[in-house]
């Protein structure tokens, strides 16, 4: 057992973590070194190791698939500078047609029933490039199915009409839009069509006829060309009621992405800023707009197995928690791998899936593994962060065994949250009801 001191930036309180077992707890400054050299709270945590030990290790190694991103296409209408899928694929790649579609999610149906307990529907995220392009096949699909999965879409907004909307909400599918800016001209800097046109408006125009829908969202990739505006952004979210959205620092697992790489430290203020502005419309007005990524960084420190998103954590839920389906049959840990060919497991017409999660490509996203490698096996945080992405670390940094693209920043937002629980705010910042079901396993006040 190893307790690290972490200075979180507060006036009056300071963390001590084992990054081993992701324990943690906040202690007034002045009473730091009499708590390091034991008294109650070692007592009590040296009893408790273990199972929070063994906790730890069933949410990183023992979890089983629930969910798969289907990618019904290859094709997108959008030509975004950061896309993680190469730039032919979108333009000239390859549909799924309907029968195989539907012939896919038969063969996935047979495999989540012998890893989820009956009555629980596996999550189907149809995901791109952009799904809508293939749209008779998508429809056909979730109308065959709706009884068997639980559906979400994400989409680029641009091919989301009045009949479209009609058929997704009225199934009660999930909705992610994306929109990168507040006004067209941020927006333009990232994505555009491949011709060049703003989809700036219609991605506003499908926001406001979502208002009132409860399973909708929004994803703004943050990047060099929108920090200072992801305060605006925010503002624009709230007023158009979407109920979550995501601020993602841009994956930059392809080369152009990399030019539009934020550095950590403007990243760090400028998602901060925007994060506390959410909160400050909410005191105003009553109503969250949550910023799920980091919500769920909360949700790591505070209750660990509760967390809704798998990428802040190794090894990450590629492989694990999900994977991801190409048009082709194609089997991939995560979508974010359907470019590099090396990380294809293999393909779910010809393979067992049991097969497929063994493969040498998938063990290596699987394997990754932050308490092995430098400087992240040091680090008091690993276990709420989690070094991400695994493709990224592989494709920009050289390797499984290097960190991800914004280390540092990751470090702020930890450091941001710490504060945040340690002022009794944290709850203002997730979804309503996230505790329901949830037990404290560890509690002590120091006198």
């Amino acid at each position: 057992m190893t307790l690290q001191p972490l200075d979180i930036g507060h006036a009056d309180y300071v963390a001590i973590t084992d990054p081993a077992t992701a324990f943690w707890a906040l202690v007034r400054k002045d009473r730091l070194a009499e708590t390091l050299a034991g008294g109650p709270l070692l007592d009590a945590y040296r009893e408790r190791a273990a199972d929070f030990a063994r906790e730890l290790h069933g949410l990183r190694f023992e979890l089983k698939p629930s969910a798969v991103y289907v990618n019904p296409t290859e094709r997108c209408n959008l030509d975004c500078t950061y896309c993680y899928i190469p730039r032919d694929m979108r333009r000239d790649g390859e549909h799924m047609a309907a029968d195989r579609l539907l012939a896919a999610l038969e063969r996935l149906k047979a495999y989540f029933a012998t890893t989820l307990p009956a009555g629980r529907k596996p999550r189907v995220i149809f995901h791109g490039a952009e799904p809508l392009t293939n749209r008779e096949a998508l429809f056909a699909a979730i109308d065959a199915c709706r009884d068997d999965y639980t559906f979400g879409v994400q989409t680029n907004a641009t091919l989301l009409d009045d009949a479209a909307l009609a058929f997704l909400t009225g199934r009660g599918v999930s909705i992610g839009l994306s929109l990168d800016g507040p006004t067209a001209d941020v927006t333009d800097a990232t994505r555009l069509s491949f011709g060049g046109k703003s989809v700036h408006d219609k991605v506003l125009s499908a926001m406001d006829r979502l208002r009132g829908y409860d399973a909708w969202s929004v994803i703004a990739t943050c990047t060099a060309k929108n920090l200072d505006q992801l305060v605006p952004l925010v503002e624009l979210f709230h007023a158009r009621e979407a109920p979550t959205c995501m601020l993602n620092a841009v994956r930059c697992t392809l080369p152009g992405a990399r030019t539009v790489k934020p550095a950590d430290a403007a990243l760090a203020h400028a998602f901060i800023a925007a994060v506390e502005r959410s909160h400050a419309l909410f005191r105003a007005s009553g109503r969250k707009l949550v910023v799920a990524n980091f919500a769920n960084i909360l949700l790591a420190i505070l209750a660990p197995t509760a967390r809704r998103l798998m990428c802040d954590i190794s090894p990450c839920g590629g492989g694990r928690a999900f994977f991801a389906l190409a048009p082709d049959g194609g089997l991939f840990p995560c979508s974010e791998f359907i470019g590099l060919p090396q990380f294809e497991g293999g393909n779910l017409f010809r393979d067992s899936m049991e097969d497929v999660l063994a493969s040498p490509a998938f063990a290596k996203v699987t394997g990754r593994d932050v308490d092995k490698f430098a400087p992240c096996s040091t680090c008091a945080i690993r276990h709420f962060c989690g070094s991400p992405c695994p493709a990224e670390a592989h494709e920009m940094n050289g390797g499984m065994e290097k960190i991800g693209a914004f280390c540092g920043f990751y470090e702020e937002q930890v450091r941001y949250a710490l504060r945040l629980i340690a002022d009794g705010k944290a709850g203002d910042f997730l979804w309503d009801g996230w505790d329901a079901g949830v037990e404290t396993s560890f509690s002590v006040n120091l006198p």
